[in-house]
């Protein structure tokens, strides 16, 4: 019985879509561990395919980041749109602001991408990225409206302490991945206006030993 031209391309289809699907999982774990400055044959070489395959799924890195990391940018205007429905202006200030520090230290290719604007120029990542500032800059204004956060914080403010985060994550990811809650909670208690007592920090200190490694 012959074969019609459609059963034959069907496995090809598949297979086209497997590997996609594969090389944006391994964009996925590199950009999140090195940033976006990987190459397409580091891509590749994690995904188990040749670089002859990324090309024919993607026409260059931009594509492929786009496609791997413009989720991840939109849902940081979705946390900073759920934090707006928090009735108490400073849990939600908090809430926006931890949870953009944690997606910013788990994915070091999404900090690159949203807080050095010299990485992601591409139309689509502009619009995303300033998708979530009038958000961002509502949450400041509601919490210092209600007298819970210091009035000479700026929304320009924001992006540089979390930089600022980014550089304790950038050198301790691999010996205390979790360190950077330490330092949310130190910042969180600067900003807020009045607090009975210093809060317990989300993370113990590191040691000596500990800090030499980061470092090195």
């Amino acid at each position: 019985m012959s074969t019609s031209p459609t059963q034959r391309t069907r496995p090809l289809r598949a297979d086209a879509e497997r590997n996609r699907q594969r090389l944006i999982a391994a964009a996925q774990e590199l950009f999140a561990s090195r940033g976006i400055d990987v190459t397409l044959d580091d891509v590749a070489r994690h995904a188990g395919v040749g670089v002859g395959t990324v090309y024919r799924r993607f026409a260059n890195r931009e594509e492929l980041i786009e496609a791997v990391l413009m989720g991840a940018v939109r849902r940081l205007a979705e946390h900073a749109e759920k934090a707006l429905t928090n009735p108490d202006p400073w849990e939600g200030f908090e809430e926006f602001f931890v949870a953009s520090a944690r997606d910013f230290a788990e994915n070091r290719g999404l900090r690159e991408l949203v807080l050095e604007r010299n990485r992601g120029t591409a139309d689509a990542f502009v619009d995303a990225r300033n998708g979530f500032q009038p958000a961002t800059t509502a949450l400041i204004t509601r919490a210092q409206e209600a007298g819970e956060l210091r009035d000479d914080l700026s929304p320009v403010d924001f992006p540089l302490i979390q930089l600022m985060l980014g550089a304790v994550t950038h050198h301790t990811r691999d010996v205390a991945p979790e360190l950077w809650r330490r330092y949310v909670t130190l910042v969180l208690d600067g900003l807020r206006t009045r607090r009975d007592a210093p809060s317990a920090f989300g993370a113990p200190a590191i040691t000596e030993e500990q800090f030499d490694r980061a470092l090195t």
